[in-house]
């Protein structure tokens, strides 16, 4: 279970896997204006959560995603859709759209300088198995060895991920974008440099365990596994899966684990719950996006906000 933190963020938890801004999103917004042409939406099913948070008047639809997926998951049923054309803004936690500020925030937080290297941040054993695990998708470590440890385990993450199917072209950012097209507005939560300084902010140490864990879950299978579980629940809307998924986490004593509670969720919850607020306070409708591990447990949105003093109704 050691690996379970790189699947959370990339499919669930929020943090946007660099493979995600490099892909061609007006092929992903084409792609996803197809599958709602091809499928009636009202034969759609529940997929992920949906929340309806009211403040005098004002409404926030609040849907939980996926950042993966595949053409089937489209199009969403008709309560998603239809809330989302009613909103006068599109919110998600960063806009996938625009490349730059990714790259820069990538270049700034994920890369070592030209005169140094992965080489001199890991132990001989870890190399060699960065190293087998490189050579599986037929990448030289030369090649990327100005990557730090928390990059290449993501970046791994994702072309397993895209080996069995999950794409990040079909994943609910593209689809949602595609929804709104150009005339509704959309606001980001947060930056790609707030996202990409939260995994600068673990020590040599912290990114070469974190590393480790995951590709030890690489290996054995066990993190595809997970993922694919994670990634069904969703798309049965069955909370009660994701929130044991949650208590599992919270229950493992790796660096993985500690990470996705205390910098994941715990420390961006309350802050994206403070960007709802001033929508609430300042937009007549807005829908938004975000990962669905951010609606769960007892520092999740909903619960935030209810706390709050908001009227939060779950519509399912």
């Amino acid at each position: 279970m050691k690996g379970r933190i790189v699947f959370l963020l990339s499919v669930v938890a929020g943090l946007m896997m660099p493979a995600a801004h490099a892909e061609n999103n007006a092929t992903a917004a084409a792609s996803a204006q197809a599958a709602l042409a091809a499928t009636g939406m009202s034969d759609a099913p529940q997929r992920g959560s949906l929340y309806r948070i009211r403040h005098h008047g004002n409404i926030a639809w609040l849907f939980g995603t996926i950042h993966v997926g595949k053409p089937a998951f489209y199009p969403l049923e008709q309560e998603v859709t239809t809330a989302l054309q009613r909103a006068g803004k599109l919110v998600l936690e960063i806009d996938i759209r625009d490349n730059g500020p990714f790259q820069r925030a990538l270049h700034a937080h994920g890369m070592y300088p030209s005169d140094d290297g992965i080489e001199g941040h890991l132990s001989a054993e870890s190399l060699a198995s960065l190293r087998k695990a490189l050579e599986q998708h037929g990448i030289s470590l030369d090649s990327v060895r100005r990557f730090k440890p928390w990059l290449l385990a993501n970046m791994l993450i994702g072309l397993d991920l895209e080996r069995h199917g999950y794409h990040r072209s079909h994943g609910l950012e593209s689809f949602l974008l595609a929804q709104a097209g150009h005339a509704k507005a959309v606001q980001e939560l947060e930056s790609a440099e707030y996202q990409m300084s939260l995994y600068d902010g673990m020590s040599d140490a912290m990114q070469e365990q974190y590393l480790r864990e995951n590709l030890a879950e690489l290996a054995d299978g066990n993190a595809l596994r997970k993922a694919q579980a994670l990634i069904d629940a969703w798309s049965r809307a069955d909370g009660n899966a994701v929130e044991r998924f949650i208590l599992e986490a919270a229950n493992e004593k790796t660096a993985s684990s500690d990470f996705l509670q205390k910098v994941l969720l715990d420390r961006r919850n309350p802050e994206m719950a403070n960007k709802i607020e001033a929508l609430l306070r300042n937009e007549e409708s807005s829908f938004v996006g975000v990962g669905l591990l951010h609606l769960m447990g007892e520092t999740g949105l909903p619960k935030l906000l209810r706390e709050r003093g908001y009227e939060v109704e779950k519509l399912y």
